[in-house]
């Protein structure tokens, strides 16, 4: 048995804690803020291979009750043009199809859940350095506290400390010219069918909502923004509500009456990608989730690309004792999958960053794309149709140690 130190007590961190433990070890979690989540942050959707992956822990269930059904998507484009429709991943043998939910509900029903089966986590602890202990590793915490364990397992997303602590050299994250922002339309009645993702590239802004269950429409927007921000995105609520509109009342869409119908708009916050990340692990130490290889939301991957990384990561430390060679399997299995899968979300992103010219050549390549398609075509099947089998032996794979 391994005394596993995650760093990060997100989605990426409270899986692989879970994952470790199924696989008969003892992960202790620290996370940097304190514990409450409820309410933060926006809405994402799991896609249905992070949920078939989910299912090997035995908690695809807990997330299905936590949102709602998705499983179609529309792609259109500002004049009001449809192009296509069709499976977003398609549905698992079960009928399972993904599923749209908080942010926050996930964070939080997987923090309980990781207490539940037993797996102790530390709040407001700041990693703020580690170092090889021989045949372990100690961190070190920004209030003067350090732990011990046999290996540590950076879950510390975009502006991880453990990746920089492995190679202080590695690559900063990439700005990807766009911004986020969204909310949630109260008192709106639209023509559309709930839960079908309505994905638009307008004119001046990509945008997408779409219509829960209950009557309230999600959405969100990507503001193309050329120069990345220094720092917060300036600007108030009013003032971002009122370029929202002017961004987009140049199309045909519901979206100036859906940002009307917000009370609350989520302040912009910059995209950001890891088309390479070259050191994953060193020593005793590893990275996973968005601080090996964030993707861009265009990918719409970023939850089940770290629960796949999770899982995989569980299945190493179960079949090899290693720690070194268990890292070098784990990434050999996981390298080439996701940074095809930021390779994606990059050129999905590149169709929403427009100018008169680009939008033109965009349109008419999208359509021209999806003119001979089937309206059941999926080009993103290679993602959705990744299954881990938690029975399944991972293979003995030998790699440079670190």
């Amino acid at each position: 048995m391994k005394r596993a130190l995650i760093i990060g007590g997100g989605i990426a961190g409270t899986v692989t804690a879970m994952a470790l433990k199924k696989a008969g070890h003892e992960p202790v979690l620290y996370e940097a803020y304190d514990r409450t989540a409820e309410g933060i942050g926006a809405f994402l959707t799991t896609a249905v291979n992070g949920l078939d992956t989910l299912a090997a822990l035995e908690l695809k269930d807990l997330v299905k009750s936590l949102g709602f059904d998705t499983p179609r998507m529309t792609m259109s484009v500002g004049n009001g043009k449809r192009l296509a429709e069709f499976p977003l991943g398609g549905a698992l043998s079960d009928g399972t199809v993904s599923q749209t939910v908080l942010r926050s509900d996930l964070y939080v029903a997987l923090r309980d859940e990781a207490a539940r089966r037993g797996i102790p986590a530390e709040y407001g602890k700041r990693l703020v350095d580690a170092t090889s202990t021989g045949d372990g590793v100690r961190a070190s915490f920004a209030d003067g506290t350090q732990a011990d364990g046999d290996l540590l397992i950076g879950a510390d997303g975009l502006r991880s400390r453990v990746r920089e602590i492995i190679d202080p050299g590695a690559p900063k994250p990439r700005y990807v010219q766009l911004l986020n922002t969204g909310g949630f339309a109260e008192g709106i009645s639209l023509d559309a069918e709930p839960g079908v993702m309505q994905m638009v590239f307008g004119k001046r802004c990509f945008f997408c909502y779409v219509v829960h269950p209950n009557g309230q429409v999600w959405w969100f927007a990507n503001p193309p923004r050329t120069t990345e921000p220094a720092g917060r995105v300036t600007g108030s609520a009013d003032e971002w509500r009122e370029e929202l509109v002017r961004l987009l009342k140049v199309d045909r869409t519901p979206a100036v009456d859906i940002i009307s119908a917000t009370r609350k708009i989520q302040p912009p916050w910059p995209t950001y990608d890891f088309p390479n990340v070259p050191t994953w692990s060193r020593g005793r130490m590893i990275i996973v989730g968005d601080a090996a290889h964030a993707t861009s939301p265009a990918a719409g991957q970023g939850a089940s690309m770290a629960i796949e990384d999770a899982v995989t990561l569980g299945k190493c430390f179960r079949d090899i004792d290693d720690v070194h060679k268990a890292f070098a399997t784990y990434e050999n299995l996981r390298r080439e999958r996701v940074e095809a899968v930021v390779a994606q979300g990059k050129r999905n992103g590149d169709g929403k960053v427009t100018g008169p010219v680009s939008r033109f050549l965009r349109d008419y390549f999208i359509t021209k794309a999806f003119k001979n398609s089937s309206s059941t075509d999926d080009p993103n099947r290679w993602m959705w149709e990744h299954h881990l089998d938690w029975k399944t032996p991972v293979p003995k794979f030998v790699g440079a140690q670190r």
